[in-house]
C-alpha cells in the first residue's frame, strides 16, 4: 500500500461524489418557491428578517467543547494499554492532562467560557 493506492482512493472518492451529485441533478426537479428560501424555525413563521447576526461568543463555546470532546476521545485508547505500559502511560496522561488544563486556562482567560 504505497502512494498508488492514495491515488486510487483520492480518484475514487472524487468519482463518487461526483456521480452522486449527477445524478441527484437528473432525477430531482429543481422548483424554486418562496418557501424554500426562507429559513426553518420549527415551523413557526418568521417575522422580521431572517438573518440575525448571533453573538459570536455561542461559536467559540462550541468550538472549545468540540476541541476538549475529541480529545477526551484519547483517553479511551490510553485506558485500554495504562496497565501494560505501567508508570509510562501515567506520565503520558499527566502531560496530556497539562496540555489540556493550559488550553482550559488560556479559552478562560480571553473570556470565551463566559456564557452570554
Amino acid at each position: 500500500m504505497g502512494a498508488s493506492s492514495l491515488i486510487v482512493l483520492i480518484i475514487a472518492a472524487i468519482a463518487f461524489s461526483g456521480i452522486a451529485m449527477l445524478v441527484s441533478k437528473i432525477v430531482l426537479k429543481a422548483t424554486k418557491n418562496k418557501q424554500k428560501g426562507e429559513t426553518y424555525e420549527c415551523g413557526v413563521p418568521t417575522r422580521g428578517p431572517s438573518w440575525v447576526q448571533f453573538n459570536v461568543g455561542y461559536y467559540l463555546f462550541a468550538l472549545i467543547f468540540l476541541i476538549f470532546d475529541v480529545e477526551l476521545i484519547f483517553l479511551y485508547p490510553w485506558a485500554v494499554v495504562a496497565k501494560s505500559m505501567g508508570w509510562l502511560a501515567f506520565v503520558e496522561i499527566v502531560i496530556f492532562f497539562f496540555i489540556l488544563f493550559i488550553g482550559f486556562l488560556y479559552a478562560h482567560k480571553k473570556g470565551a467560557l463566559k456564557w452570554i
